[in-house]
């Protein structure tokens, strides 16, 4: 039954001026809010505990992310926050908004049940989860080191051979249940593994998990939380022998175990009542949230059988698969905050102690951030943008160890039941505000198309484990060779299809996919040539290379109609800007035509000034020429060396233009003319594309070690002289992604909000370079070994 809202209101941290003629608890008069009175007919019905909720909570929440992002519901006491950069913006802002309600009740708890607790010394403190700073980031610096990628290899053989064991168990019976045979006994043992506490009370530690999760985010009654207060009391008792047995021998491995000696060291920060809650608070944590997040996943890929095929088909997807799961249907729903002070929050402004219900699962399906937020797409290039790990200083640190564990079990599902289908079943979640996951998941199958049967090399098959933050380059799709075409000397054009006839990826002039060479992962980046148009294909043309690192050798000698390619994008850091130009200069050198054609092309379209200068040795080694001539008449000028028809680019530059924009893509000796042509130019009128990346490997001996402060994370991070930025910040679990590592295609762009950057990258134009606030962070540093303050 509802509490009335003056009732409601009491259960706030802090007293909220209220109307006393309407009996809403927010003052009309100094509201700022969008919709008017924050409790309206649809705030006043969200209720967390109802089973629509938590089937679908993104859909739950649609009517609020439209159209009342935030409200104030006055039953449960919460100002609830539905849009992603609200949400994101309330995590890195600790100055404003505490966690110190993270593990708080969310139902109080009856003094009966207080009693229970208290009978059993029940004494949870703070832990990294609802901390303030600066206590928070101190502990937390010392106790990251077990969960850096290097750390969490050590674990992999082990989530191996668990998730090939359990498979066993069932792998001919043709039917089983996911949840209670498989994905919440594994990620427990593993969770055990890596705290370092033996498994002999896995069946007590599973039943005290679930009451851990109802007693703090559950709306138990009265009967109830004595029984769960009884379970949570066992619970702390055993966490705490479990604790002393570790103290008599801290030795070995195990995060408790590490724990235990740093305190050794800082007995200070890392206290007894700290390490007690937190060894609770970590069981919990590294193993309810996997264990769900699984079973979610696997039912998602199941309703979803194309994409489940693709993974079957090409495990590499499996990273990229994993995060856009995570986002869709990930297992935390929602966290809490409580403000400090008044804060604005998307026009409301919340009276300071406000308890504040961030709702991930709506903000990951925010069409604002997310395109076609509602669909699953194992190739969507953002995916690990998602907020199921939170964000900032208080991101769940056993993120990496998750991800592990994900694609391994979607790896040995995949590979050894690939023809699995969800059996007929209702599916049923435990009441509570913010952990999401199925107490069941039935599947079945015919053993006798188990392919294990037919080829038992499958079992000593596996895909590499990406450890740490999501890569654009995981975002892949196979596509056919539909036909291979010479367009000039030593250049082929190959168009490239979806096999099963789905349309492609919209994509803009200046895009360009990665191609991968043969076996041995050999990326190479090419300029998308044909019409954006034709969402039926991609087009590219390779010009065969006598310096070839790979690629294109190997794309012309065995690239052919029918073949199968492994295409990721397409992405685009050569963008052809439509507004602010009325006249545009298009500039190629010899196979640089291939993004500058489609540049044209747009140009043509739009009815802009233009003008195309094409340069290159001879006319056979010139691809597209005739297809130019006849789209683009007397607006193509070519320049053939053989024919004695130069550029003049100093002459055509010689008067800078404020209303024009000059696009070029070729050799670097072409570029580094234009740039020297435009010197005199308003800084961001040149706009070029490279071939290729020019700084290679660092160089020690001449490189200075420098500081980059973390505003979001909080954390300082040291880069050696030995490396990169990119590599520094993975090795402190700070997630950015990457893809060619050579500062060419943009994906690791960080936000830089102080300090001068040294900027190696061939991505940015020179206005962006002075601007300072962003680099690429796989080649860039800071000038003569300065410090940078980053916004991640």
């Amino acid at each position: 039954m509802r509490k009335p809202i003056t009732q409601s209101v009491e259960l706030m941290n802090a007293p909220l001026p209220r109307s006393v003629t309407s009996g809403c608890p927010v003052d009309h008069a100094a509201l700022r809010a969008p919709n008017g009175c924050p409790v309206s007919a649809r705030a006043a019905a969200f209720d967390p505990f109802e089973d629509a909720y938590l089937q679908d909570p993104p859909e739950y929440l649609r009517w609020a992310r439209e159209q009342e992002p935030v409200f104030y519901n006055p039953t449960l006491g919460y100002w609830v926050v539905s849009r992603y950069d609200d949400i994101k913006a309330i995590f890195r802002d600790h100055g404003s908004f505490s966690p110190s309600n993270a593990l708080e009740k969310i139902t109080p708890p009856s003094e009966a049940a207080q009693q229970v607790l208290a009978s059993y010394g029940y004494a949870m403190s703070r832990t990294l989860v609802n901390e303030d700073e600066p206590a928070h980031m101190a502990r937390r610096r010392l106790l990251l080191e077990p969960f850096t990628p290097e750390a969490l290899r050590h674990h992999e053989p082990l989530v191996r051979k668990l998730a090939r064991e359990y498979v066993d168990r069932f792998i001919d019976d043709g039917r089983a249940d996911l949840v209670d045979q498989m994905l919440w006994e594994v990620p427990l043992t593993i969770a055990l593994h890596f705290l370092g506490v033996d498994e002999e009370d896995m069946p007590l530690l599973r039943k005290y998990s679930i009451a851990h999760t109802v007693n703090t985010w559950g709306r138990p009654d009265e009967h109830e939380q004595l029984r769960v207060a009884d379970a949570v009391g066992n619970f702390w008792q055993l966490a705490g022998n479990i604790l002393e047995k570790m103290r008599r021998d801290p030795s070995g491995t195990g995060w408790m175990k590490f724990g235990i000696r740093m305190q050794a060291e800082h007995p200070d920060v890392v206290t007894d009542s700290y390490l007690h809650s937190m060894m609770m608070a970590g069981i919990v944590a590294a193993h309810e949230t996997t264990a769900n997040a699984t079973a979610n996943a696997v039912r998602l890929l199941l309703q979803h059988p194309t994409a489940w095929r693709e993974l079957c088909e090409d495990p590499s997807l499996i990273p990229n698969a994993v995060e856009e799961c995570l986002r869709f249907s990930g297992s935390i729903i929602a966290w809490r905050r409580v403000a400090l002070r008044d804060v604005d929050v998307a026009g409301v402004t919340l009276p300071a102690g406000s308890r504040v219900l961030m709702v991930m699962a709506s903000g990951n399906h925010d069409g604002r951030h997310f395109a076609e937020a509602d669909l699953l797409d194992i190739h969507r290039d953002n995916a690990g943008d998602h907020l199921s790990f939170g964000y900032g200083a208080h991101q769940c640190m056993g993120k990496n160890l998750a991800r592990m564990e994900l694609q391994i079990f979607l790896e040995e599902l995949s590979r050894r039941l690939p023809h699995m289908t969800l059996a007929p079943q209702t599916f049923h979640y435990l009441s509570n505000t913010s952990f999401r996951g199925p107490e069941h998941l039935l599947v079945e199958w015919d053993p006798a198309l188990n392919p294990e049967r037919r080829d038992p090399a499958v079992l000593g098959r596996s895909q590499p484990v990406r450890i740490g933050e999501s890569s654009r380059a995981a975002v892949a799709r196979t596509l056919r060779v539909e036909g291979v075409r010479t367009v000039a000397e030593d250049i082929v054009e190959l168009r490239l299809a979806p096999a099963d006839g789905r349309a492609l990826p919209r994509w803009t002039p200046g895009a360009h996919i990665d191609l991968l060479c043969g076996g041995e992962g050999l990326s190479r980046q090419y300029s998308l040539c044909g019409d954006p148009a034709d969402a039926g294909a991609l087009q590219v043309a390779v010009l065969r290379d006598p310096a070839s690192r790979g690629g294109s050798a190997w794309i012309h000698a065995n690239a052919r109609p029918g073949d199968l390619l492994t295409v990721r994008g397409p992405r685009n850091h050569f963008r052809f800007e439509e507004e602010g130009a009325r006249r545009v200069i298009l500039v190629a050198g010899g196979i640089g035509i291939t993004p500058i054609a489609a540049m044209a092309r747009r140009a043509r379209e739009l009815g802009m000034d233009y003008e195309l200068h094409y340069s290159g040795r001879s006319r056979a080694t010139m691809a597209y020429v005739q297809e130019l001539a006849a789209l683009h008449g007397d607006r193509l000028h070519l320049h053939v060396r053989d024919e004695g028809t130069r550029a003049d680019y100093r002459a055509l530059l010689a008067e800078p233009r404020p209303d024009t924009r000059v696009y070029a893509c070729g050799p670097a000796r072409l570029l580094d003319e234009l740039a020297a042509c435009c010197a005199a130019w308003p800084d961001d009128a040149l706009r070029v594309e490279h071939f290729q990346a020019a700084p290679g490997k660092l160089d020690p001996s001449r490189e200075l070690a420098f500081e980059v402060e973390c505003k979001d994370s909080g954390l300082v991070v040291s880069v050696p002289a030995d490396r990169t930025l990119l590599e520094a910040l993975r090795a402190a679990n700070i997630d950015v992604p990457s893809d060619c590592g050579e500062g060419l295609c943009g994906s690791c762009e960080v936000h830089v909000l102080s300090g001068e950057v040294d900027h190696r990258d061939v991505v940015l134009t020179r206005a962006e370079r002075q601007a300072g606030d962003k680099m690429m962070a796989c080649c860039s540093r800071a000038c003569a070994g300065g410090r940078l303050v980053l916004e991640i």
